[in-house]
């Protein structure tokens, strides 16, 4: 009986070879990396496919509505009503011709006495241009 004890203790020096086998994942783990390449170029055809059907966006109603514009953004614009992305884009060649953006940060744009009405102050950011026009519009 003694020596089927001891039978047992001889097993388990075997189960210290088990770390043995956490080295084998690793080896598992490098052709791994080798697949992963195979997989990251065909999710770049399926991108591709969803492409290609697309369609063309249609612009939000909101947008397109024609708004009058105040007396102040009519002397920049004109007086007729226009949507608020021609009124945008309107203010922006005014801007642009007259020279009024920030030499040296582009984004702020410094205002002239026809936009100064417009904008309540002397320099804004390009930033709060559409929160600005909305006051002016209706």
């Amino acid at each position: 009986m003694a020596t089927a004890k001891k039978a047992p203790a001889k097993k388990a020096p075997a189960k210290k070879a088990a770390p043995a086998k956490k080295a084998a994942p690793a080896k598992k783990a490098a052709p791994a990396k080798k697949a992963a390449p195979a997989k990251k170029a065909a999710p770049a055809k399926k991108v591709a496919a969803k492409k290609a059907p697309a369609k063309k966006r249609t612009p939000n109603a909101a947008f397109m509505k024609a708004l009058a514009p105040s007396p102040a953004l009519a002397a920049v614009v004109g007086s007729t009503p226009l949507p608020r992305t021609a009124i945008v884009s309107k203010l922006w060649d005014y801007i642009k011709k007259n020279n009024l953006q920030d030499k040296a940060n582009k984004r702020m744009i410094n205002a002239d006495a026809k936009l100064k009405e417009i904008f309540g102050k002397g320099q804004v950011s390009m930033f709060e241009l559409a929160a600005l026009i909305g006051k002016h519009v209706k």
